[in-house]
């Protein structure tokens, strides 16, 4: 009696020890994924900034445009209206 329940206790006792080896490799495969997605999450972020600054240059070179032709009646010149000045 006293050698199956060893027998059985044991059988617990390695199943446990392959269930906390695999938990932690498991723990470091998720572990390398997050460490990929926040590297990934901030050269998002870098590339997010660099588009709003670009976007507030393009708004801001058309409000400019818009100004220059409301207050100012400037437009486009035709192409007739260009003169090219060679040395």
């Amino acid at each position: 009696m006293t050698r199956v329940l060893i027998a059985i206790a044991l059988a617990f006792i390695v199943a446990t020890a392959i269930a906390v080896v695999y938990a932690r490799h498991e723990h470091r495969v998720l572990f390398v994924e997050l460490s990929r997605l926040e590297r990934d999450r901030d050269e998002l972020n870098i590339e997010f900034g660099r588009l709003q600054l670009e976007q507030a240059t393009v708004a801001e070179s058309t409000r400019i445009d818009q100004i220059a032709r409301e207050r100012l009646g400037m437009k486009t010149p035709e192409s007739g209206d260009v003169v090219v000045v060679r040395p």
